[in-house]
């Protein structure tokens, strides 16, 4: 079986290795397990109340990267493809109290030989065999899960690595619940962490203007890179859209779409999920991977894609006046420019703020990155959809940046963020003329 064909449903009634569904060149998960309710987490330990949807939903995601190594070793062993080794050891129990810890659920799943993906209730988790990346949006208690992860690994005879915790500006910071009610108050949840601080001595970080987008980062780095091929020459790249287009917004209201008399309510939310994947253009973003989509009621979607060592996810809240889609993948690719267009020309959003977090190394084999470049470099170029040409005659939609600010932290993790703007009446002389701009460091 190649690389990237094995595959897996969270569901236990699914047989190990059983072939995707398969559309247009991209697998698809077969199998959608429904949530459990989300007031079942017996292992929250008092992680915050649970608070009753408003209409507005806090979309950019809270995100925390943990990375292990076996004890007494100055890093994680070679594994081979298929083996599961490390983290991937972990039981599905062992994960959903791992979630619940964070106030979230796990709703299905997909694995090839190097990694396993979770789509959860309120975003992703992805294990690798020493690296676990979890992603939680909304109003979710995510570092209220370090303590049960570090004992897990423990269990397994791991110990922590690396620590990387990061999050844009809240959208609506009163709806947060403890440790998530300011970027001070994680700190000092991480600084007290006995477990943590023990292995791990780190700093947090803001880059951006306080008065504007900005991105709060805290690091903790021990990491030997040569020796862990999950982190070496890492880099993640993560396009937060805001003010999404309306009729791609449309997409993902589940009511909008058919409901056949007699199909279950499993096999409904797995038919719309790929109605919406494939409606959005969502499936075009991940070519040759194994996609695994999510259709939410009322509205909503998220999604996850693996390719070899490589995970893609998005996450769309389309709710109106607060819209929000956002699309990471560590995809080590040699130029982000095609990518970033395709992603923005799919949800045509008003503005958008991209980050990449990436490991010196990493940087150097990047060619193309909208990120460091300047002047016309740095503006990003979209195919305008039909209804604004024929509304104005403009072809294509173009996105200046703004603020940028970059900074090197723990040795060799370097951090970026700037923020785009659609200016529909920047003309191409005015791309060319305009001024090269630097970084600034936060």
């Amino acid at each position: 079986m190649a690389p990237n064909e094995e595959h897996r449903s969270d569901d236990d009634s699914s047989t190990e290795g059983k072939v995707p569904d398969e559309i247009s060149g991209v697998m698809f998960n077969s199998e959608q397990p429904q949530a459990a309710p989300v007031n079942e987490f017996s292992d929250d330990d008092g992680s915050g109340e649970l608070r009753e949807y408003t209409g507005q939903f806090e979309g950019p995601e809270k995100t925390l990267e943990v990375c292990f190594r076996k004890k007494d070793q100055d890093g994680p062993a070679a594994t081979k493809p298929g083996e599961r080794a490390g983290l991937r050891r972990l039981t599905k129990d062992q994960l959903g109290r791992i979630c619940a810890r964070a106030r979230c659920t796990i709703l299905s799943s997909i694995s090839n030989q190097y990694l396993d993906a979770y789509v959860l209730s309120e975003s992703s988790l992805f294990v690798y065999p020493y690296m676990l990346v979890l992603k939680t949006c909304g109003t979710t208690t995510l570092l209220r899960c370090i303590a049960l992860l570090i004992d897990f690994g423990r269990k397994l005879g791991l110990e922590i690595d690396w620590v990387g915790y990061s999050r844009k500006n809240f959208n609506f910071p009163g709806d947060q619940s403890y440790p998530h009610q300011s970027f001070h108050q994680e700190l000092d949840y991480l600084y007290s962490h006995r477990n943590l601080s023990e292995r791990l001595q780190g700093n947090g970080y803001t880059l951006g203007p306080v008065t504007a987008d900005h991105w709060f980062v805290f690091v903790a780095d021990r990491t030997i890179r040569h020796l862990s091929l999950e982190v070496d020459t890492d880099r993640v790249v993560n396009i937060m859209m805001f003010d999404i287009d309306e009729d791609v917004a449309s997409i993902f209201e589940y009511d909008n779409y058919e409901k056949i008399e007699g199909e279950s309510k499993e096999k409904e939310t797995r038919r719309i999920s790929r109605e919406q994947t494939l409606q959005s253009g969502i499936n075009k973003l991940c070519p040759g991977a194994i996609i695994d989509p999510r259709a939410f009621e009322p509205c909503g979607y998220s999604m996850n894609a693996i390719l070899f060592r490589s995970y893609s996810t998005i996450h769309i809240t389309p709710e109106r006046g607060s819209s929000y889609v956002s699309f990471e993948t560590n995809q080590k690719v040699s130029s982000y420019k095609s990518l970033i267009s395709n992603v923005i020309s799919t949800f045509r959003p008003k503005r958008f703020v991209m980050t990449l977090m990436a490991d010196e190394a990493g940087l150097k084999q990047v060619k193309e990155n909208p990120l460091t470049s300047s002047g016309p470099d740095s503006v990003i170029v979209a195919p305008a959809p039909r209804h604004i040409v024929e509304a104005t005659g403009t072809k294509q939609m173009l996105y200046k940046r703004g603020n940028l600010a970059s900074i090197q932290v723990e040795d060799d993790c370097c951090c970026f963020m700037g923020n785009w703007v659609l200016k529909n009446d920047l003309s191409p002389q005015q791309i060319r003329a305009s001024k090269a701009r630097g970084m600034t460091v936060a």
